[in-house]
């Protein structure tokens, strides 16, 4: 029997999971997209029987979400819900990729009880998704772990989120952004695979996590620690544009993580920054 089988194999962190599982000697089998989709029963059936299930399948773009909100539900949620009847088919325990979910918190850091309000419709498919998981987990004895991701970044990352954009920017003129003001919690691509290799191992039980670095960057720092990495000094150019749904400002507290997965960040955003330019075998050699 397998070890591990992972849905999403071929998105941003699934690639960099795979690699680490399959690095470290666990049998893992990951599927992607080509081999069917998650809202169909039949690709359920065509998969293995498998000791646990990492399940990163989604539709994961905010923007997109807003015009395509039923494709983003059927997805995440009806997708999840299948992977969990596959759970309990096969006595397997779910690991569930879900996503920041507390829309405009009332204190910072945010701690798992704190109120879930999604602000989006992707938020709101997550959350959804995530009630069906611990549905499961109370009334079908699914062992099932949800892991509330902030804002991942790293190497290999789709060129639409801040990050790569900024990246792709070095190589021009000027650096171009909406609004400099926004506060997120970047927590570097290792890290998050880290997080999900260690919440595989939890087999018995409900568990819900933070998974975030524990501060917050504005885009203005982020810009500033990019170029300082990067050794450029561009002209940065803000519209001042406060995006519709905007959160000010975005922390986890990653307390619970840290006591019970034993994990914590080892990449400061600066130290994940550099890692992600030398990934992408960009000169930065201070």
């Amino acid at each position: 029997m397998l070890d591990a089988v992972v849905t999403g194999a071929g998105g941003f962190i699934g690639r960099a999971l795979c690699c680490r599982l399959a690095n470290d000697g666990w049998k893992v089998q990951g599927f992607t997209t080509a081999h069917g989709d998650v809202r169909d029963a039949a690709f359920w059936e065509g998969l293995p029987a498998a000791r646990a299930l990492v399940h990163l399948a989604a539709r994961s773009f905010v923007p997109d979400s807003w015009k395509l909100p039923t494709a983003f539900v059927e997805a995440n949620v009806l997708g999840t819900q299948l992977a969990l009847d596959w759970c309990v088919k096969h006595n397997a325990r779910i690991v569930f990729a879900s996503a920041y979910v507390y829309g405009i918190p009332s204190r910072l850091p945010v701690l798992e009880y704190d109120p879930v309000l999604p602000n989006n419709p992707y938020a709101l498919s997550k959350a959804l998704a995530e009630q069906c998981v611990e549905f499961a987990a109370c009334h079908s004895g699914v062992n099932a772990t949800i892991l509330r991701i902030f804002n991942v970044y790293g190497a290999g990352q789709r060129e639409e989120f801040l990050v790569p954009t900024l990246i792709k920017q070095l190589h021009q003129h000027e650096i171009r952004v909406m609004d400099l003001a926004p506060r997120r919690d970047y927590v570097y691509i290792d890290d998050v695979v880290e997080a999900f290799v260690r919440a595989i191992a939890l087999t018995e039980g409900f568990h819900r996590f933070n998974i975030g670095s524990g501060c917050s960057h504005s885009v203005g720092e982020l810009i500033d620690i990019l170029q300082s990495v990067a050794r450029t000094s561009l002209p940065v150019v803000s519209n001042a544009t406060v995006r519709c749904h905007e959160i000010p400002e975005v922390r986890a507290d990653i307390s619970l993580a840290r006591d019970l997965l034993e994990w914590t960040p080892a990449c400061d955003l600066e130290t994940g920054i550099r890692n992600t330019l030398r990934m992408l075998k960009y000169d930065c050699k201070n």
